[in-house]
């Protein structure tokens, strides 16, 4: 396992994080244990989860199932814990969003669902722009003094708002974000073109979701069929030819697919480390493989002209 660390902190954290969201919707819970025990013992030490994971009507869920994990092992200490604040958790006005009101009543709960007394990255799960940035920074800001998170990362924001938050902070002389958790993967490279830039001047890791793309970038199954299906952001029916080209890239090279996509955000400069989300022990196993391949400058190049980015080195790419 290779470790790295978070942001410009002096934490240190696997380069894979563990992604909870499947944890009661898609895995029972049993099943969830055996894969955080087998994720620590593998030198995972990065588990990723959030208020709302858990399903339909029973938000908060996944929380409560990686608590009575952590209550069962004792292993609180040997992880980084990171959890996000932002989605709607009750009819209230204020059950959703980054209010201050909000942001106290959200991390109290969490604490509780988690059973343990402080979160170390806590997470804005999306930009609210009807919160003013110095209410967000008093408010977490507060929460660092009283112990209850270490670090704040955001998700889903733009590079703007990733200046923003930053600025806000350093004029407030706090550290602000140390993380960015971004949709990336090589079907969806937008983020190239803003937001790994900023991230980057403002030394914070990136940690890509949904990695391979829904799936789609994982290969076919043992029947033949190409995995995943259709998502907001990509239709299947238009990737036909680049997934054909990206399977005998692999096949070329003996890569089983989904662990060459992981290797490749890997390789990417600024990238900490991607989020997996393993339903079951397989799928953890395939993705720790990732880490026993190395991509050359030549692969990175090929994979570029199946691939392409948003348009060349960012942000001069827009700002020409």
């Amino acid at each position: 396992m290779q470790h790295a660390q978070l942001g410009r902190t002096g934490a240190t954290v696997s380069r894979l994080v563990l992604g909870t969201m499947n944890f009661g919707p898609h895995t029972a819970e049993e099943d969830a244990f055996a894969i955080m025990d087998h994720a620590l013992e593998q030198g995972v030490t990065f588990f990723d989860t959030a208020n709302v994971y858990g399903g339909e009507g029973k938000k908060g869920r996944t929380e409560e199932i990686v608590g009575r994990w952590l209550a069962r092992t004792g292993k609180r200490e040997e992880i980084v814990l990171a959890t996000k604040v932002y989605g709607e958790m009750g009819p209230g006005a204020n059950d959703r969003g980054l209010s201050a009101v909000n942001i106290r009543r959200a991390v109290d709960a969490s604490l509780r669902r988690l059973q343990t007394d402080h979160i170390d990255l806590y997470q804005m799960h999306h930009a609210d722009r009807s919160a003013p940035w110095e209410e967000i920074w008093q408010a977490m800001e507060l929460l660092v003094a009283q112990g209850k998170i270490t670090y704040v990362g955001s998700s889903n924001f733009a590079g703007w708002h990733l200046a923003q938050a930053n600025e806000t902070a350093r004029a407030r002389h706090s550290l602000g974000l140390v993380s960015e958790q971004s949709l990336y993967n090589l079907l969806s490279r937008d983020i190239e073109l803003e937001v790994l830039p900023a991230a980057e001047h403002y030394g914070m890791g990136v940690i890509p979701w949904s990695p391979l793309s829904g799936g789609k970038l994982g290969g076919r199954s043992a029947d033949g069929v190409r995995r995943g299906s259709a998502d907001r952001r990509h239709d299947p029916a238009d990737l036909t030819a680049q997934l054909d080209r990206w399977e005998a890239f692999c096949a070329e090279r003996d890569l089983a697919p989904g662990q060459a996509a992981l290797a490749w955000l890997l390789h990417r400069p600024g990238v900490l480390g991607p989020i997996i989300g393993p339903r079951t022990m397989e799928q953890l196993d395939s993705a720790l493989g990732a880490f026993d391949i190395s991509l050359t400058d030549e692969d990175l190049t090929a994979l570029d002209e199946i691939f392409p980015g948003p348009g060349g080195a960012a942000p001069e790419a827009y700002a020409w």
